[in-house]
């Protein structure tokens, strides 16, 4: 598997990520590999608070400065980053509330207030003549001033905010050998610098990530310079079977006299070549398109598609650009044909469509590491979760990422939805945050967005931009950030905002956020109000998602872990940091109790909140997708969040530690690619088919059990056709006689040939959740009566037999594990969990990719599971089986030779 084959070095990366004290690397020089074309990542620095390095920046830069005291980091470090990869805390930042006594590691108690410095010593080979060096810096926190070998080269007022990218022609002040260049960083604060903020789901951090967060390159060209490649594609529809290529790129004379240069590339196998004049100092756009290159026509490219709809190709564009017989300058490109387009329905919602075919957009809200560190194994296995989650797309409310955030995305199929954020700087200019703007920061906006669209348009997973967030811009804003856009011939929709809001420019948003982001029951996504599935969410869920119980003794303190399950309406540190309206998740706790009981300890406590979590975050996701074909159609749902910056008590599809738990389980099982559901408006028993391929002679099995296991109603249906990226409803359930107060519904679906396709468990009540919708509010609806699922506590202990098995398959390991409920069970062995550990007792294998967890079974039944993981080595990992009414057992995973080649359990 790739993905998890390039995660193999990653031992518990979560552990990794969230660990207070890693040694920081030795501080070594960059050395500039040189040449025309050539850029360098700024490897190392050396950072010193301002207060301590009290130097100006001229001596700072100068060659003989002493750094004896300062500390090595990487490359983007921000200066909380940094500092923890110099442990220089002792504990964990990360747990119970540490984060508040954070300062300045010397004791000085400034907390950031003062300008931090970054140093670094770059050494450029011999024999530049002719050549222009560069500064690249790709977005500083809050600004910087810059310095080179004793030379400000550039200020504060031209370098700032998080996003835009600026080049600095360094030529004159370096040479060959050793040069320094040193960053007077300034302080950030989101309410008052266009950088990036942290709302109620997460603390902000001590230092408002001030730091070169992006990296600064070290760029070397000749006297002509090649920027800002773009390829866009024509996609004939509804057939597919032509392209036409238009590319673009930048050429820009460096030097003081005029240059002819010689533009060359090759596309998708097609050559192309111009010759231009520049005269000094000109910038020219070169264009190639099928009235220039007959070539860029293709016939029957290779479409890019969504996961779940088709492969992801890439193509790649590569240009030189030569000067008097010798190279100048290199740029390329990756890129993908589809075509993206949007539209609003008859009732005003936002319906995407890609490739001519409407998708119904199953995503969740990104967060990064809450200091922004930069660790690409971690990224890749959580796009690694986001495909076995069955979702295809991702929302980036602001918290914009690197280019390689992007090029997983396209190599994995996942959509992206950017835009700015919220709440603070960024949307002071409409209604909330830190005041109003002025010329400098409507600049620094301007250059953003002019940054994020280059960055963004030639990557196919990009699907919009959402030029605000829980508002729109004012009129002039958005009209700059429209024209902006198309100044960088950006052809993918604009959106007013996430907020069913306007500009003149973009016209209604078609979206609502109408949350809730606290608990409500699974029965609430059902409705035809507020958040129910109907339109385009752009983000909501039900609140608190509880870990498992490992992960919450690694986050909370013992006084916290106890506060939990019994003072719900006390505060807690990791639900919210700030005196926020989530700061207590007393409604989740509250319905926990109502729903299925008192609670006993907080082993009980996190077993019910499991089976919780799972069952919302199930329903939420099965409405959007039954109702894709209603009256009142559902265009797109954002479960609020995916994960999280540090480890929280809300709002995350996996947790922190990469640990899947009930609402992961949850999400997968509703965004099957082929999946059988139940309604909870209508009783209907509904097929969802997510891919495109029409499915002919399915067969299906519905039953209604009591609590005792008892077989209430039973119906088999066969030769059931489902058409590709549609629904269709099967049959409505009864109300059998002599049910019991609580009962179980257990769908299975089938392929003509008998092979299993897709099961579903549902525990459901009697009496039902009811809701006061007259008193909704922007973050959840009252609940009037609970739904009675008590009985659950009452099954017996059930018997559970495993069998393990363990294959090495190269970089990877695959455990596959059989749960048998013999005949003789006393019960149902409900929601039984598995986990691979390193060793008994162990900690867990993470990351890790599950054809399916959390299962229910009846006597007689048995299923077989299987996990994808990275190698562990000589060791023998244990499989660990827990359940809500079944004993905990482990046993070690037999080691078998693959007899054939295993197929990927997930992609």
């Amino acid at each position: 598997m790739r993905i998890l084959a390039l995660i193999a070095l990653m031992t518990l990366a979560a552990s990794a990520a969230a660990s207070p004290a890693r040694a920081a690397a030795p501080y070594a020089p960059t050395r500039v590999a040189g040449g025309a074309g050539s850029t360098t990542a700024v490897a190392r620095w050396q950072i010193q608070s301002s207060d301590k390095a009290q130097q100006d920046g001229n001596t700072i830069s100068s060659a003989d400065f002493s750094t004896h005291d300062w500390y090595p980091v990487s490359g983007r470090a921000t200066v909380m980053a940094g500092l923890l990869e110099n442990g220089a805390y002792r504990e964990d930042v990360f747990y119970s509330d540490n984060l508040r006594a954070v300062q300045v590691p010397d004791g000085s108690g400034t907390l950031f207030v003062n300008p931090w410095w970054y140093r670094t010593e770059f050494t450029l080979a011999g024999g530049t003549r002719g050549l222009h060096t560069l500064l690249r810096t790709n977005g500083i926190i809050a600004s910087a001033d810059v310095w080179v070998n004793g030379h400000l080269v550039a200020d504060r007022a031209s370098v700032a905010g998080a996003y835009p990218v600026h080049e600095l022609d360094v030529t004159r002040w370096v040479h060959a050998g050793s040069n320094i260049l040193a960053l007077r960083v300034h302080p950030a604060d989101p309410r008052r610098s266009l950088s990036i903020g942290w709302v109620d789901w997460n603390p902000t951090p001590p230092d408002n990530n001030m730091g070169p967060w992006r990296g600064v390159d070290i760029v070397q060209t000749g006297p002509v310079q090649l920027r800002f490649p773009h390829v866009t594609s024509a996609l004939s529809l509804p057939d597919l079977a032509h392209a036409a290529l238009t590319v673009e790129v930048e050429a820009r004379n460096l030097d003081t006299v005029a240059h002819e240069a010689t533009i060359t590339g090759e596309v998708a196998g097609v050559a192309l070549r111009q010759t231009i004049h520049l005269a000094p100092g000109q910038t020219q756009t070169l264009s190639f398109s099928p009235r220039t290159d007959a070539g860029l026509d293709l016939d029957h490219p290779k479409v890019w598609w969504p996961a779940g709809m088709g492969a992801h190709p890439l193509y790649s564009l590569q240009m030189t650009a030569t000067v008097d017989g010798s190279t100048s300058d290199k740029a390329g490109t990756t890129f993908g044909i589809r075509s993206v387009s949007s539209r609003l329905t008859s009732q005003g919602y936002r319906q995407f469509s890609i490739n001519g075919k409407p998708v119904l957009i199953r995503g969740a809200g990104w967060a990064p590491d809450m200091f922004l560190r930069d660790d690409p194994a971690r990224m890749q296995a959580e796009f690694s979760y986001v495909r076995n989650l069955g979702l295809n797309t991702i929302r980036s409310e602001g918290k914009l990422e690197t280019s390689h955030f992007y090029e997983l995305a396209d190599r994995e199929g996942i959509m992206i939805l950017a835009g700015w954020e919220c709440c603070d700087k960024w949307e002071s200019a409409a209604k909330t945050g830190g005041g109003p703007w002025d010329a400098a920061d409507e600049q620094v906006a301007q250059a953003s967005m002019a940054s994020e669209a280059r960055l963004l348009r030639n990557h196919p997973s990009v699907i919009g931009f959402l030029i605000g967030s829980d508002n729109a811009p004012p009129p002039a804003l958005a009209r700059m950030y429209v024209d902006t856009l198309k100044a960088a011939h950006w052809n993918l929709p604009i959106i007013a905002a996430a907020v069913d809001q306007a500009t003149a420019e973009t016209g209604p948003s078609g979206m609502k956020m109408t949350g809730p982001y606290a608990w409500v029951p699974p029965a609430y996504w059902y409705a035809d109000k507020q958040g129910g599935a109907f339109g385009f969410n752009s983000e909501t869920s039900a609140g608190a998602d509880i870990p498992r119980l490992e992960d919450l003794t690694r986050m909370l303190s013992p006084q916290e872990l106890e506060a939990l399950w019994k003072y719900p309406k006390l505060r807690q540190y990791h639900a919210s940091a700030d005196w926020s309206t989530f700061a207590s998740i007393e409604p989740f706790h509250t319905a926990l109790v109502k729903r299925y009981g008192a609670l006993r300890n907080l082993a009980d406590y996190v077993a019910k909140a499991q089976l919780e979590n799972y069952d919302n975050v199930r329903a939420q996701f099965e409405a959007y997708n039954a109702h894709r074909d209603a009256a009142r159609p559902s265009t797109g749902v954002i479960y609020w969040m995916l994960n999280n910056a540090w480890p929280s008590l809300h709002w995350h599809l996996y947790d922190y530690f990469l640990n899947p738990a009930g609402a992961y389980f949850g999400a997968k099982k509703a965004n099957e690619p082929l999946h059988i559901q139940y309604a909870y408006d209508t009783h209907a028993i509904v097929l969802v088919n997510q891919t495109l391929t029409d499915r002919h002679g399915l067969q299906a099995t519905i039953r209604m059990r009591n609590l005792d296991g008892s077989v209430r109603y039973e119906r088999r249906l066969q030769d059931i056709d489902l058409a590709g990226n549609g629904t269709r409803q099967l049959a409505t359930l009864p109300t059998p006689a002599g049910l019991s107060r609580t009962y179980f519904i257990e769908l299975e679906l089938a392929s003509a040939d008998g092979k299993a396709i897709s099961r579903n468990v549902y525990w459901l009540p009697t009496q039902p959740d009811k809701l006061d919708w007259a008193h909704s509010n922007w973050y959840l609806t009252p609940v009037t009566q609970y739904a009675d699922l008590t009985a659950l506590q009452s099954l017996p202990t059930a018997t559970s037999e495993i069998r393990a098995t363990l294959q090495h398959l190269g970089d990877d390991d695959m455990v596959a594990v059989t749960l048998t409920v013999p005949s003789s069970s006393k019960a149902v062995a409900l929601f039984q969990h598995v986990s691979v550990r390193q060793s008994a007792h162990g900690k867990p294998v993470l990351p890790i990719l599950w054809s399916d967890n959390d299962v229910t079974l009846w006597p007689g039944q048995s299923l077989t599971l299987t996990a994808r993981f990275a190698g562990q080595g000589a060791g023998t990992p244990v499989v660990e089986v827990s359940g809500w009414n079944v004993s905990t057992r482990s046993v070690p995973a037999a080691i078998r030779k693959p007899t054939v080649a295993p197929q990927e359990n997930t992609l």
